[in-house]
């Protein structure tokens, strides 16, 4: 089966891209990876997202080290976990850490608390982290829920009416544009983005992740209370615009928090990005994860 996604970043990345695999009971855990050398850089998109989300970050970041993207269950190239739960999803992401890292682990929004959890439980798999405008169990509010989950729902109604299609390239196209000026590569990743929703059950997967970090608050808050941050390099980045004030002002002390719960934790917010830094400003992104590979990598001399 042609694998849109490794041809898009084929022509991305200037080294060679792979896809990878791991066996999880029945099911497979997939992944793209690209580069060498340690320590190995672990991206974890957002709700709903897969390796794709990482376009705009994984070719500079393969220059410096390998690079792993990978798909959590039931999204893009990998298989569903029956039933999905929170417990699957750290322990997936625990396995791959054991099979390619420890790693720093850089995770994006429901990303970015998938990683803090597999920090609180199994600190000895991370090397570092930088997380990204990260999820917040205590920035969680019914009316914020009750969006989210609206919107995935309506995404999957536009599949069954045959309309998500149209707007999946919309979404693939907007991502393109951020990644390269070579409208050829820009016709490939928006080509791959659409694929990677292409069946009803990797769509509903987008409603199935929102539902589960809108449940997910009662697990984080027995982890954050029962359990120590690594003392390892450890960067937040918040975005800058995007959110409604009062959101804004509970979310920089969190954030804040995460950022001071370890060492050589630091804080910073990018201005002039919204929710997705890494597509606002990869640049930024990719400066914080070659930041901590450093401080890493001195430490092991």
């Amino acid at each position: 089966m042609r694998d849109f996604v490794i041809e898009a970043l084929t022509e991305l990345v200037p080294v060679r891209v792979s896809r990878q695999e791991l066996l999880r009971g029945s099911r497979r855990l997939r992944w793209a990876e690209a580069g060498v050398g340690r320590p190995t850089i672990v991206l974890v998109a957002g709700c709903g997202e897969t390796a794709l989300d990482w376009a705009s970050i994984m070719p500079k970041s393969a220059e410096c080290s390998r690079v792993v993207a990978y798909d959590r269950a039931g999204l893009g190239e990998s298989e569903p976990a029956v039933p999905l739960t929170i417990e699957t999803q750290v322990e997936d992401l625990a396995a791959l850490l054991d099979e390619v890292g420890p790693a720093v682990v850089v995770g994006h929004s429901w990303g970015g608390l998938l990683a803090q959890l597999v920090a609180l439980n199994c600190p000895h798999r991370i090397a570092g982290l930088v997380l990204i405008d990260p999820s917040h169990e205590e920035l969680e509010t019914w009316w914020a829920t009750a969006a989210e989950v609206a919107m995935a729902t309506g995404v999957v109604s536009l599949k069954s009416v045959g309309l998500f299609g149209k707007v999946a390239r919309g979404m693939g196209r907007s991502l393109a544009m951020r990644c390269t000026d070579d409208d050829r590569l820009r016709g490939l990743i928006a080509d791959a983005y659409v694929a990677s929703y292409s069946s009803r059950q990797q769509v509903r997967m987008i409603r199935t992740e929102a539902l589960l970090a809108a449940r997910s608050a009662p697990f984080a808050r027995e982890a954050r209370g029962t359990s120590a941050m690594p003392d390892v390099p450890v960067v937040v980045l918040s975005a800058g615009r995007g959110k409604p004030r009062s959101l804004q002002e509970r979310s920089a002390p969190l954030m804040r928090e995460i950022a001071a719960s370890t060492p050589r934790g630091r804080h910073s917010i990018v201005d002039d990005a919204g929710h997705y830094i890494h597509h606002d400003r990869p640049e930024v992104v990719i400066e914080a994860i070659a930041d901590v590979v450093a401080v890493i990598r001195a430490e092991s001399e």
